[in-house]
C-alpha cells in the first residue's frame, strides 16, 4: 500500500510539473505571438497613413491614437467577456451547487470585482508592444493601470473577507470564536502592503526599498495604530479565554452598558442596552478594566434572587401557647409547629424546666417560626429551582432593623416574568408579616409624623 502510495503521488508530481512547463511555454508563445502582430499592425497602420499622404509625425500621432482607441474597444469588449460569460457562468453553478459558501462569494460581488482587473491587464500588456514611439506616455500609463490593478485587488479582497464572516457565521463555532477581530488584522495587512506598492509604483522603486525605511518610522507607526494593536491584543485575548462572546449580556458599569454583545471587532465592541440604545466600548477596555458577564446563569438554566426585608427587632418574640395554635393551622408549617414543639417540650422535661420559664426552657419565637413559614413557601413554589441553594437567612442587625435575606433561584430567566416572580414573592412575604405578630421597618415618612401630632 505505501509504494502505491508513494508512486501515485511521484506521478502526481511528475504531472503537475509537465503541466507548469507547458502553460509556461504557452504563455512565451502567446506573447511572441502578440508582440509579432502588434508590430504588424503598427507597420500596417503606419504605411497606410504615410500611403494616404500623411507626413512621418502626424502619421505616427494618428497611429498611436487609432491604436489607443482599439486597445481601448477591446479592453472595453474583454471586460464584457469577463463579466457577461465568465461570471455570469461562475454566478450560475454557484446557484446550482449545494454549498452555501459560492453563494455568499457571488452575493459580496468577489467575482464581479475580479472582471475589473481583465482590461487592465490587457492594455497593460498591448500598450509597450503597440506603442513603442510613446515610451514616456506608456510608462506613465502602465504606472495607473498597475495602481488601478491593486486598487482592484484591494476591493477583491475586501469583498472576499467580507464573504468570509458571513460564511464563518453560518457554523455553530462561531458563536464562541468570533473572528472579525483578525480579519480586520488580515484586511489591515492588506492595505498596508498595497500602499507599499502603490508607493514603489509612483517613485518607481522596489517595495524592499520601502520596506527597509520602515524601522525609522516605526514608533510613529505604533503611534498611529496604537488603538489598533492593543484592540489586536485585547481581541485574542477575549478569543482564547472565551471571555466574550457575541450574544452574551455584560453588565460595564464604567461605560453605562448593560445588555447584549452585537458586534466584537478589532477596536470596539457594540452593545446593545435594554433601553434600546447602543453603546460601543473600546475592545482593549474589556482587558483592563472589569466587567460582568451573565452567560453563565444563562447557560445554568436559572437566575439568583437576592433580596432582604427589614424587621422591626422590638416585634421579635416568644410565642404563647396562643400563637402556637394559630400557627398550626398554616398548612405549609403545621409539620414543623408540631414537630418542633414535641422535640421543645422533650428537652425541657428531659432538664426538668419549666416551659414558662423565658431563660432556661426552650421556646419557639415568632420570628422563627416566620423563617420557617418564608422556606416552605419558597420550596413549594414551581418557579424556583431545588436542586440549587434555596436560603432564608438573617443578616448583621444594624440601625436599620434586622435583615431577613431571601437567597434562591428562579428557573425563569426572562427580565420582565424574572421580576414579576421576584415581585409576587415579596408581595406575599410583606402581607403575611403582620399574621406572625412582627413589624416592618422602615424610616418615619412626613405622614408618621403628621399623624403623631394628632394624637
Amino acid at each position: 500500500m505505501d509504494t502505491v502510495s508513494s508512486g501515485n503521488v511521484k506521478d502526481t508530481l511528475v504531472f503537475a510539473k509537465d503541466t507548469l512547463h507547458h502553460a509556461k511555454n504557452t504563455y512565451e508563445n502567446t506573447k511572441e505571438s502578440i508582440e509579432n502582430t502588434s508590430n504588424t499592425i503598427g507597420k500596417t497602420i503606419h504605411d497606410w497613413l504615410i500611403h494616404i499622404g500623411m507626413n512621418e509625425s502626424t502619421a505616427i500621432l494618428l497611429k498611436g491614437l487609432i491604436i489607443v482607441i482599439a486597445i481601448l474597444i477591446l479592453s472595453w469588449l474583454v471586460f464584457k467577456i469577463a463579466q457577461k460569460i465568465i461570471v455570469k457562468t461562475l454566478q450560475e453553478i454557484a446557484k446550482r451547487t449545494e454549498t452555501t459558501w459560492d453563494d455568499v462569494m457571488v452575493e459580496k460581488r468577489v467575482f464581479h470585482r475580479l472582471a475589473y482587473i481583465a482590461p487592465a491587464i490587457l492594455i497593460h500588456s498591448l500598450m509597450p508592444d503597440m506603442l513603442k514611439e510613446y515610451h514616456i506616455w506608456v510608462r506613465m500609463l502602465q504606472a495607473a493601470l498597475e495602481i488601478y490593478m491593486v486598487f482592484i485587488v484591494i476591493m477583491v479582497m475586501d469583498a472576499f473577507f467580507a464573504a468570509l464572516i458571513e460564511i464563518y457565521q453560518n457554523y455553530e463555532i462561531a458563536k464562541f470564536k468570533p473572528i472579525k477581530g483578525y480579519v480586520q488584522i488580515f484586511k489591515i495587512i492588506v492595505y498596508l502592503i498595497s500602499g507599499i506598492i502603490i508607493i514603489s509604483i509612483i517613485i518607481n522603486k522596489s517595495p524592499i526599498y520601502l520596506l527597509t525605511g520602515l524601522g525609522a518610522i516605526s514608533a510613529v507607526l505604533m503611534l498611529i495604530f496604537k488603538d489598533t494593536l492593543l484592540g489586536f491584543v485585547a481581541s485574542i485575548q477575549l478569543s482564547s479565554n472565551d471571555m466574550l462572546r457575541p450574544g452574551d449580556w455584560i453588565t460595564m458599569n464604567k461605560f453605562g452598558a448593560d445588555g447584549t454583545v452585537l458586534d466584537i471587532n478589532l477596536t470596539t465592541v457594540k452593545i446593545e442596552n435594554f433601553d434600546k440604545t447602543i453603546t460601543t466600548v473600546p475592545t482593549y477596555s474589556l482587558i483592563s478594566d472589569a466587567f460582568q458577564n451573565w452567560r453563565g446563569m444563562e447557560e445554568s438554566g436559572v437566575r439568583r434572587i437576592k433580596r432582604s426585608i427589614n424587621l422591626n427587632m422590638n416585634s421579635v418574640k416568644f410565642c404563647t401557647p396562643e400563637m402556637l395554635e394559630k400557627f398550626s393551622k398554616i398548612k405549609l408549617i403545621n409539620q414543623y409547629i408540631n414537630e418542633t414543639q414535641s422535640s421543645i417540650e422533650a428537652y425541657n422535661a428531659e432538664n426538668s424546666f419549666e416551659s414558662n420559664h423565658l431563660v432556661n426552657a426552650k421556646r419557639q419565637t415568632n420570628l422563627g417560626v416566620f423563617r420557617a413559614y418564608i422556606q416552605a413557601y419558597l420550596h413549594d413554589n414551581p418557579n424556583l429551582s431545588k436542586e440549587h441553594s434555596l436560603i432564608v437567612r438573617q443578616l448583621q442587625p444594624t440601625e436599620r432593623g434586622l435583615p431577613i435575606e431571601i437567597y434562591a433561584f428562579s428557573k425563569i430567566l426572562e427580565w420582565g416574568k424574572y421580576e414579576e416572580l421576584m415581585a409576587d414573592i415579596f408581595d406575599h412575604i410583606l402581607a403575611v408579616i403582620p399574621e406572625f405578630e412582627l413589624q416592618l421597618f422602615q424610616n418615619p415618612s412626613g405622614s408618621d409624623f403628621k399623624s403623631m401630632m394628632n394624637v
